[in-house]
Formats: structure tokens, C-alpha cells, sequence
């Protein structure tokens, strides 16, 4: 996991948390995850002002050390070419900064803009695919889970290593991660034993493969929300967020993690909630995110880093103790991670 020096290689964020006012904000956030030491800035991808493609070409522009990490986009919402040029520009802009993260994305979305859902056997093909056209290779008349392409090449020229990311949630996404990819991220608001339990499923599947499996990084994406944060803001970036999965695919939250499933039914029947228009997380007041919080167990909220910086810190370092290789600070701008990173550094040097 090349970092060109980071302080915290270990250490990621995403760029544009929550709801920015701007896609612009992204700029200052990428510089100032870069002078925190942070190794990997990632940049997921929302239909609205979030296009990844653009997100990352900025944040390439205005940084000089820190990684670019698509976490994630999705696969089918470009043709191949498209999606390998994307790639090999981001690779030469970033001088081999970048890493192109795919995953699944969610069902109820791309069933509304008649996006193909994708397949374990899609995201294995579109890896082994990017590889190939990546290293200069032609290829002639493929037809397979993709698709049906005639001729496919970046050009002869090319011979580019850039590593492959997968978003993974449930166990074959997991397997698979470690099978192909170079790197995988979890979840938000894993359990300790779902996150432990992922993390073994990734590195046995590596190595069934003969690959060695510490050479596949596994990200805990880590809701990390110190309380130097307003209180209405906290809520939006745990309850409102968590909310917000759960809307979108709460079994399977739910099953992943071993919950009650009685308590997502009960959740999904209350007034607020099944008559709420849009994510919670992005028109909920702070009110009704109040009233979601009464409607959550302490322990769906638990994982995380909360409290003071030195208690984040005790977190994050929880989160490398069940095995993770890295841990994304998620949802906080770099603004709001300083001192907790501070601390980080501190305990780090001690």
C-alpha cells in the first residue's frame, strides 16, 4: 500500500462528508487530509454533485502525496474504455497516487434509474478486465459477464500496475476482495465480530488463492465523530447516517451484524420513518433525528469513535487490533479530524 511517505499510512478520510455546500470544498479538504499526514483520501459517489470521476481528477491536481481512492463507484455506469482511460489518466495526473474502487451500490437506486444490478461475477470480470487493458493488453472479442465488446485496448504502450479496490459487504463480496483485488473496505457501523470476521474471510480468501494475504489491505470505515462536533451535527453523522443505511439496505445490515431484526421492523413501521422522503441523513431536522435515536438500540450505534480525542484515538486503534490493516476516519471533514489525529500522533510517538 504505497503511500509516498504519509505520517499515517495507516489512516484515511473521505473528502466531502456529510453534505458539503460544494463540491469545490473538496479542494481545501484534500490538501488539509494531505498536511494531517492522513495516507489515503477516498471519494464515494452520490447522483448528485458527487460524480467520482471529477472529485478525483481535483483532488489529484492539489495534492502531491496522498492516495485517491474511489470507495466506490460502480462498474456499469461506464463503458470499459471509459472506466480504463479514467484509470490510467488518474494514475499518470496522481504519478500512481490513484486506486479505482468499485462495489455494488445500492439496489433500490439503480432499480429506480434502471441501472443493472450487479453480480460477484460482474465485479470479478471487470477486475481481471482493467488489469488486462491497464498493462497494454488487446482484447478481442470478449462476451462474458460485462458484456459483448469487439476490441478492447488502451494501447500498446501501456504498462500500468494500478491497484483494484472493492467496497465489500457480505461474505461473497468479502471472498472475492481477497481472491482479486488489492484492496477492500467495509462497512460503517461493523460490529467487533462482524469486523473480525470480515477481515478473516478476506485474508483466508487470499491465500486459498495462493496469494499472500497481506498484500490485501483491509479498511475499517470507521464512523469517527468526536464530540468537539456540534451536537446536532453528531447526530446527523451517526443516527442520521445509520438511519440512512437502513433504509436503504437494513436486512442486510441487520444479518451482517447479527441484530434483532424485530427492531428494524419496528423502526421501518414507525410514522417518521415510512413516511420519510429522501435520506435521512441529508432532510432529516435535528428534531426528527432525536426522535430516530429513541428507535435505535445503543449497541447499532456502538460501533464507533465518539468522546473525546484520546477516547477516538482508543477506537481507532481497536479497529487495527481486530486486524484491519487501515482505518478510514469516516464521516468528518479533515477540518473536524485534527485533533483527533493530534492525539493519534501523540500516542503514537509516546
Amino acid at each position: 500500500m504505497d503511500t509516498r511517505g504519509s505520517r499515517f499510512p495507516e489512516l484515511g478520510c473521505y473528502l466531502l462528508a456529510g453534505q458539503p455546500k460544494s463540491p469545490r470544498d473538496l479542494i481545501e479538504e484534500a490538501q488539509q487530509a494531505e498536511a494531517l499526514g492522513l495516507g489515503t483520501a477516498f471519494i464515494s459517489e452520490r447522483y448528485q454533485s458527487k460524480e467520482a470521476a471529477t472529485l478525483c481528477g481535483a483532488a489529484g491536481a492539489v495534492t502531491n502525496s496522498i492516495r485517491i481512492a474511489t470507495a466506490a463507484t460502480n462498474h456499469n455506469t461506464r463503458h470499459p474504455m471509459v472506466s480504463g482511460a479514467y484509470a490510467l489518466t488518474m494514475h499518470g495526473l496522481t504519478g500512481g497516487r490513484f486506486v479505482f474502487g468499485i462495489g455494488r451500490g445500492i439496489e433500490v437506486l439503480q432499480k429506480a434509474y434502471g441501472i443493472p444490478l450487479i453480480t460477484t461475477a460482474q465485479l470479478e470480470a471487470f477486475v481481471g478486465l482493467m488489469r488486462k487493458l491497464l498493462a497494454g493488453e488487446a482484447v478481442v472479442g470478449y462476451d462474458g459477464p460485462l458484456g459483448s465488446y469487439p476490441f478492447l485496448r488502451l494501447g500498446p504502450n501501456v504498462a500500468e500496475e494500478v491497484p483494484m479496490l472493492l467496497a465489500a459487504f457480505g461474505p461473497k463480496s468479502l471472498a472475492l476482495g481477497g481472491r482479486c483485488f488489492d484492496e477492500v473496505v467495509l462497512h460503517t457501523f461493523f460490529t467487533d465480530e462482524t469486523t473480525a470476521r470480515a477481515v478473516r474471510r478476506v485474508k483466508e480468501a487470499a491465500e486459498k488463492q495462493g496469494r499472500d494475504p497481506e498484500t490485501v489491505k483491509v479498511w475499517s470505515c470507521f464512523a469517527t465523530v468526536g464530540d468537539q462536533i456540534p451536537h446536532e451535527q453528531r447526530l446527523m453523522k451517526t443516527v442520521g447516517r445509520l438511519a440512512t443505511y437502513l433504509q436503504g439496505y437494513g436486512d442486510l445490515m441487520v444479518r451482517t451484524n447479527d441484530w434483532d431484526p424485530a427492531v428494524l421492523e419496528r423502526f421501518r413501521a414507525d410514522a417518521l420513518v415510512s413516511g420519510f422522503a429522501g435520506g435521512i441523513d441529508v432532510n432529516a431536522t435535528t428534531e426528527q433525528l432525536e426522535h430516530i435515536a429513541g428507535l435505535l438500540p445503543d449497541e447499532w450505534l456502538a460501533p464507533a469513535a465518539v468522546g473525546s480525542p484520546d477516547d477516538c484515538v482508543d477506537a481507532v486503534q481497536g479497529q487495527l487490533a481486530l486486524g484491519c490493516d487501515g482505518v478510514i476516519l469516516h464521516g468528518a471533514t479533515p477540518t473536524e479530524l485534527e485533533p483527533i489525529v493530534a492525539a493519534y500522533a501523540k500516542r503514537k510517538a509516546d
